[in-house]
């Protein structure tokens, strides 16, 4: 899953939020300057990207972006995830996205100074983009796709990914309907 979702499936916590957020920058014993609850958040990240990764719904709906997106159509996938996300009336938060997006941003700068430096680049991106509010807005995803387009070392600058991603739009939406209960389900069971 992307931004949006490991925001979302920290359940309002800070602490787990922050570790939600770095969990990919955070590597070896670099968690160990961690307090014990970000560290939880940490963990908490990567059992969700390993839920996602080798759940049946999820790779099925890899095969859709493959031919264009190639090893990278789990990236791609998790991207499109957060649109449906976005979209979703019945996993909205109380406040509403908008809220729930500066709420995350807020909470985020609280912690600005143990933030790894890479994070901190991506977040004024994050934050002035408002990346959580706007995934629900084709032109935001077509946007992270081309940023992950142009970090992906293995796929060929000509490749449309995006095309792809709207070409199969319902079928992954489906998709997503599918599995993000299942998701969500294990990701409060891992919270507790």
């Amino acid at each position: 899953m992307n931004f949006l979702a490991h925001a979302y499936l920290s359940f309002n916590d800070p602490d787990i939020l922050i570790g939600n957020m770095i969990a990919d920058l955070v590597k070896g014993k670099q968690i160990e300057k961690y307090s014990e609850k970000i560290q939880k958040g940490i963990h908490i990240h990567r059992q969700i990207d390993s839920f996602t990764d080798h759940h049946p719904v999820t790779l099925e709906a890899m095969n859709l972006l493959r031919p264009s997106a190639g090893r990278y159509a789990g990236a791609f996938l998790d991207v499109s995830y957060d649109h449906f996300l976005a979209l979703d009336k019945v996993n909205e938060p109380k406040e509403g996205w908008q809220a729930f997006a500066a709420e995350c941003y807020r909470q985020i700068e609280l912690s600005a100074e143990i933030l790894p430096s890479k994070f901190c680049n991506m977040f004024m991106y994050m934050k002035s983009e408002n990346w959580f509010f706007n995934y629900r807005f084709n032109w935001m995803i077509e946007r992270s796709f081309e940023r992950l387009q142009s970090r992906a070392t293995f796929l060929d600058a000509e490749t449309n990914v995006f095309e792809d991603y709207e070409k199969h739009y319902n079928e992954i939406s489906i998709s997503y309907s599918n599995f993000f209960p299942e998701l969500k389900a294990f990701a409060e069971g891992i919270s507790l």
